[in-house]
């Protein structure tokens, strides 16, 4: 049986690149595609009237166009969207980026092995070919401390994933309705959180190469405190997952070596 897809645009003072993304979105994957929906956190721009006024592709027949009356800031726009996709009985659900920071074009990719019921979630990579990042632009700086960051968390979670830290996503909804959305945070770490209520019910995670693009596109991520919550948030994980389990074992079943 065909799964039930949606496209879940998360959409901030994204007025002057909605329009590309939208366009940018495979025929093939519209198609089967039951909804696309723009979630915007009340941008200051006219992002809600661009997407309101949209007709330009086949992508305009599915689309749906929100607004959230405050700014719920990054995980909150997401837990909206997640919290919509379920509702609507969708099967899938992919986290795509109003910025044109990740390409649509390669959304097959993520779609197939949640399609096929190889996995619950599926993160695209822009580090799993070498050299894609930087040759996608992708600053020095920026590419410096995802490689610190995810080696560390890989660390300390004893995972070997290329990246955690890719905004390009696909879940399912099944999987994301066994998890309370709710206590996560609203703020831009919700991406390592989500993954870490994953690993906690052991779904299946799957990565798989996507482009890197740096454009004009406005970054409102500060790089230190970003990186603190996300060790933070892992540290926590990893102490009550692992080191904790070993260290309170009865003295009788501890290692002795």
């Amino acid at each position: 049986m065909a799964k039930r897809i949606g496209i879940f645009v998360i959409a901030y003072n994204a007025e002057s690149t909605l329009t590309s993304v939208l366009e940018r979105i495979p025929d093939e994957v519209i198609e089967k595609t039951e909804e696309i929906f723009v979630i915007d956190d009340c941008s200051a721009d006219n992002t809600y009237g661009v997407g309101q006024s949209y007709t330009n592709s086949l992508a305009a027949a599915k689309l749906t166009v929100h607004r959230n009356p405050i700014n719920l800031m990054y995980g909150g726009n997401q837990k909206r969207g997640y919290a919509y996709a379920i509702e609507r009985g969708l099967d899938i659900v992919v986290l795509l980026h109003a910025d044109g920071q990740y390409a649509p074009e390669v959304m097959q990719n993520l779609l197939e092995p949640l399609e096929q019921g190889h996995t619950e979630m599926v993160m695209g990579s822009r580090m799993l070919k070498s050299g894609n990042a930087l040759r996608g632009n992708m600053p020095l700086y920026k590419f410096v401390g995802n490689k610190i960051l995810t080696t560390t968390q890989n660390w300390l979670l004893n995972t070997s994933f290329s990246e955690f830290h890719s905004g390009y996503r696909a879940y399912s909804c099944h999987a994301l309705s066994t998890i309370n959305l709710e206590r996560l945070t609203h703020n831009w770490h919700f991406d390592t959180q989500i993954i870490l209520e994953f690993l906690r019910r052991n779904y299946r995670i799957t990565e798989v190469p996507i482009p890197t693009y740096y454009g004009d596109e406005i970054c409102h991520v500060n790089g230190i405190p970003y990186a603190y919550e996300c060790i933070k948030a892992t540290g926590q994980f990893a102490w009550n997952t692992r080191w904790r389990s070993r260290t309170t074992l009865p003295s009788s079943q501890r290692s002795t070596e």
